[in-house]
């Protein structure tokens, strides 16, 4: 939809994320993971600037990425995101979510503390019913079959998210932000979602009614909207 728009787009999946060749066990660090964006970005030509579109836990990478290359980029946009501030660690948002997940119903959903029972968690999966009933509720059968074939175990890089020093106001801080609210998500739920916008506020936030956690797949056409809306007025 985007690209019949005129607009150039680049999807791309992280470390050991999706159709990415490397294993979880390739992974040792938060630059291991972020490795295929931050490639990406050191490869555009020094005029060129891009809108990073962050969903879910991708918040984190491309917020890593408008503080190495701030010049390249236009604005971000955060749908169903973690979306930091440069005031406390990233790590704050992501136990946050952690936290309220695992105060509801795990399903299939599993949660492994290599570090021990009293340290946060170290990686985590999706299970088929965790992913039909939370993340894809509301999104076509075959898109939920697709997601399934895709799921992968990931490492959540608490400790390195711990740091303090990851964001600056001069760099992350001065760009343009946009936060997309899927209203139907059971994952990251709307509370979530306005409790990430409260603490790291934007310029601009838009809702999507009917939107599960994948709205790529649920609500297609109004995301398709928003991101274009956000094309012609920062570009």
């Amino acid at each position: 939809m985007l690209k019949s728009g005129g607009h150039r787009v680049t999807p791309l999946d992280l470390g050991a994320c999706g159709i990415n060749p490397k294993t979880i066990t390739d992974q040792a660090s938060l630059s291991d993971y972020a490795q295929p964006l931050m490639e990406l970005m050191a490869s555009l030509p020094e005029d060129e600037k891009v809108i990073l579109v962050g969903h879910s836990y991708g918040g984190v990478f491309i917020s890593l990425a408008m503080e190495s290359f701030p010049k390249k980029v236009l604005a971000a946009v955060y749908v169903a995101a973690l979306m930091p501030n440069h005031d406390y660690p990233i790590a704050t948002g992501l136990m946050e979510l952690l936290k309220r997940i695992m105060a509801e119903p795990l399903l299939d959903f599993q949660v492994w503390f290599d570090d021990g029972s009293e340290s946060p968690p170290t990686r985590s999966l999706f299970g088929p019913k965790y992913t039909e009933t939370k993340v894809y509720h509301l999104s076509p059968k075959e898109d939920i079959e697709l997601g399934l074939t895709l799921m992968r175990q990931g490492k959540l890089f608490l400790k390195d998210l711990a740091n303090e020093s990851l964001l600056s106001k001069e760099k992350f801080g001065s760009i343009h932000r946009v936060y997309i609210v899927c209203k139907d998500d059971l994952l990251v739920k709307e509370s979530m979602q306005m409790w990430y916008i409260e603490n790291s506020p934007t310029e601009d936030v838009k809702f999507i009614a009917g939107a599960d956690h994948m709205p790529m797949f649920s609500k297609p056409h109004e995301l398709s909207k928003c991101l274009q809306e956000v094309a012609h007025q920062y570009n």
